[in-house]
């Protein structure tokens, strides 16, 4: 990471960021990216193996040693993002660190794969409380305590970035819970944004392209990313990603409610649901109506427009 030398070249030069899983492969390559903009970055992250088990911090504590290296300045969080008190103390923790916050990137995720006839409870519940309360109890966090600042006359131009898939939008084998948390995130972020709108705090979903142990665990991605290994230019790298994070987290961004997906140089803004068609009949619709009407309308979705050839 190179942090770079002029304030006015750094973007957001002045800026608290929190990083939720900043110790896997986007989220290292997110809070590279915010520091080197300027920003002040909690790494938070408990270290987990791909299936929420376990903690290790040296992870983080590299990303942090690559950050403070670099000239930047950065901490560990170890709090669990899925419980409401721990997500309330990281805030805490930039807060009392760093002074504030101005950021946060919900990043953290686990998966539990598993034919929904077979899934468990625990698995579901796992991955739901990662992906949906991981999102929500740190956002819940964050906007209560810029609220309380803009009550004070200190609230403008917050910023949440929250992390969706292309799984959440159209179904992934084997993924039901992962897929289901995905989507709901997409209205957890409408929402705060929303409510957030006059209290300047904007919210923004992503979901990405990129090597990382999470996407690399859907089912074919692997073989994708074998096809584009050798490419001069590499597409799946967490920092193209990384990118469009940075512009999110920008105190002049003027981008809000919005659905992005990001992989290597293609953007692609999406609008959900979308109307794809209106039918209409003479008072209320008959079985035999809809029978003839609604067959020649469905709608099927694909994920491989979303990826390079």
């Amino acid at each position: 990471m190179t942090v770079k030398n002029k304030t006015s070249d750094r973007r957001l030069a002045g800026r608290v960021a929190i990083v939720t899983g900043g110790a896997g492969a986007l989220g290292r390559a997110h809070a590279l990216r915010l520091a080197a903009e300027g920003a002040s970055v909690v790494v938070n992250d408990l270290g987990c193996d791909l299936g929420g088990v376990g903690s290790d911090d040296s992870r983080a504590a590299q990303v942090v040693q690559e950050i403070r290296a670099a000239g930047g300045a950065a901490i560990i969080s170890g709090h669990d993002v899925s419980d409401w008190a721990q997500a309330e103390a990281m805030v805490q923790l930039a807060i009392e660190t760093f002074g504030g916050l101005h950021i946060l990137v919900n990043n953290a995720g686990i998966v539990r794969d598993r034919l929904f006839a077979n899934m468990s409870e625990a698995e579901w519940d796992a991955v739901i409380a990662v992906h949906l309360k991981g999102h929500a109890a740190p956002s819940r966090a964050a906007v209560s305590y810029w609220r309380a600042e803009a009550k004070a006359g200190r609230g403008v131009d917050r910023s949440i970035i929250h992390t969706s898939s292309l799984s959440g939008y159209r179904g992934s084998f084997g993924q039901a819970n992962y897929s289901a948390a995905k989507l709901a995130v997409v209205g957890l972020s409408r929402v705060i944004a929303l409510e957030g709108a006059s209290i300047g705090v904007r919210s923004n979903t992503i979901s990405p392209a990129a090597r990382s142990r999470l996407g690399e665990s859907a089912p074919g991605v692997v073989e994708i990313l074998k096809k584009h290994q050798n490419a001069d230019f590499d597409y799946f790298d967490p920092a193209n990603v990384s990118a469009l994070v940075a512009w999110l987290a920008g105190p002049d961004c003027p981008a809000t409610e919005q659905i992005y997906h990001i992989g290597g140089n293609d953007l692609f803004v999406f609008s959900l649901p979308p109307i794809t068609q209106h039918l209409k009949t003479e008072g209320q619709w008959s079985l035999e109506e809809l029978d003839r009407v609604v067959p020649q309308h469905l709608v099927k979705t694909t994920i491989e427009q979303f990826f390079p050839e």
